[in-house]
């Protein structure tokens, strides 16, 4: 690809996050096109469609997702604090338009797969985090993974709003 063309992509990729982020899923390719300074026929050039377009956003937050998990998890500290600090990053993470995603039809191979790893990550932090006595033992690791799904998978999700809190002052032993 050439440069011009790459500088693009990332533009529309950029601004599509900033806006999504900002007005949420429903925001519309002219609106995104216009706000990177691009024609719409340039938008359309790289992603044919709206879905093309949040499937590479998708990717790429789920990639990142598992790079950062990995990473903090790597780390010698009490689990707690890793898992918050997970929560925290998700919540930056334009999760809620992921999921609306797969409430919307079939996912993509490399989707499922990242999908997929960021759960076994998940799943396994939960597990040593109640293992090393931080977690509350009365409720499971997938009702505590989808609670914290819940919590980050929402519009406007912080790691210091009330739902935040209370969600993991609720699950902390």
């Amino acid at each position: 690809m050439r440069a011009d063309a790459r500088r693009n992509r990332e533009r529309i990729v950029t601004c599509a996050l900033g806006l999504f982020a900002e007005h949420g899923p429903g925001v519309g390719m002219e609106d995104i096109a216009r706000e990177a300074g691009l024609g719409v026929g340039t938008l359309y050039r790289h992603f044919p469609d709206r879905r093309a377009l949040v499937e590479e956003i998708a990717t790429g937050a789920l990639r990142c997702l598992v790079t950062r998990i990995r990473l903090l998890t790597a780390q010698d500290r009490p689990r707690w604090d890793v898992l918050t600090d997970v929560v925290a990053y998700c919540t930056g993470q334009p999760l809620a338009l992921i999921k609306s995603l797969a409430d919307g039809g079939p996912v993509p191979g490399d989707r499922e797969a990242l999908q997929k790893e960021v759960d076994g990550l998940l799943r396994e932090l939960v597990e040593q985090t109640r293992h090393e006595g931080g977690l509350r033992r009365d409720i499971g690791s997938a009702e505590v993974a989808e609670i914290l799904s819940t919590t980050v998978c929402r519009p406007g999700a912080r790691p210091d709003d009330a739902h935040t809190r209370v969600v993991l002052d609720g699950l902390r032993a």
